[in-house]
């Protein structure tokens, strides 16, 4: 549901958020769902700052029952550098409010009613949202790093899989809790919509994928330079093992030997993504030195 715009940026509330908010209305705790929603805008609204400021695009915003989303446009996950600035902007933002409130309480600027609620949500929208796991902002600094040494899709799967242990072993230790009366639903709740959103990423690594290859040639051209990283192959190794092993920001040079380890020639990086959409997945890399009919 639509509730507004900021900076022309749509904001978005989750069914279910209206959901919790109607259960801490009827259990007479509206005030402390309404400092969650505040929270999880600012943390939301810090990831859209940086991203305008470093001009990823930004579609809208969705607060969730237990967190919130900004949707960027598709080119920050293959530019890992503004992916983990945009990424760490959040918690940096509660961080802040952390140092700022706790400042403010030693000037008796304080609520003893509300201050230590609003402490504890920044401190879980920061801390809980580092950990290294998709689709958490953690994921997502790790997803960045990984790409730079395997490739977008592999570093997408390995950061989403880790989500997905992530969760089920919170959901574990939270049953454990709840059992013991340690802790409420409510952290299984969040573990389970941790384990959706990190099987959403992983599902959507070879769509990943594709747009990484898509983008690939834009970051010669933008950049106006980039390093090289050459690659040696056997002439008839297929295309779809040679993309894969394409790293962001980085133009490749594939070196082609024949199975006598005579040198065939050289193909660059657009000549592979060229035939990729043009010719598909399967034809032998040495293809592309042959003249074409």
């Amino acid at each position: 549901m639509r509730v507004g715009c900021l900076q022309g940026i749509e904001v978005r509330l989750n069914p279910l958020f209206l959901v919790l908010l109607g259960l801490f209305f009827v259990a007479g705790i509206l005030e402390k769902g309404l400092i969650i929603f505040g929270l999880v805008l600012f943390h939301e609204l810090a990831h859209t700052l940086v991203a305008k400021m470093l001009g990823v695009s930004v579609i809208n915003i969705e607060i969730l029952p237990f967190g919130g989303v900004a949707r960027m446009g598709g080119e920050m996950s293959v530019q890992p550098g503004k992916e983990i600035a945009v990424a760490l902007a959040g918690p940096v933002s509660n961080i802040i409010l952390i140092g700022l409130t706790m400042g403010l309480k030693n000037y008796g600027i304080w609520s003893e009613e509300f201050g230590p609620y609003f402490l504890q949500i920044n401190v879980m929208l920061a801390f809980f949202n580092l950990l290294p796991a998709l689709p958490l902002d953690g994921g997502r600094v790790l997803r960045s790093l990984l790409a730079t040494h395997v490739g977008v899709s592999q570093a997408t799967l390995t950061a989403a899989r880790i989500g997905q242990v992530t969760s089920v072993g919170i959901i574990l230790l939270g049953v454990i809790g709840f059992l013991q009366r340690l802790v409420g639903l409510d952290v299984m709740i969040i573990a389970l919509f941790v384990l959706y959103a990190a099987t959403k990423e992983k599902n959507l690594a070879p769509y990943l994928f594709v747009r990484h290859l898509a983008h690939k040639k834009e970051e010669l051209i933008q950049s106006g330079m980039l390093p090289v990283e050459q690659l040696a192959t056997m002439e008839d190794v297929p295309i779809r093992e040679i993309v894969s092993q394409f790293l962001p920001q980085k133009f490749h040079v594939i070196l082609l030997f024949n199975r006598q380890m005579e040198f065939q020639g050289q193909i660059s990086e657009a000549q592979v993504v060229d035939a990729l959409f043009n010719q598909g997945m399967d034809i032998p890399i040495g293809s592309l030195l042959k003249p074409q009919a």
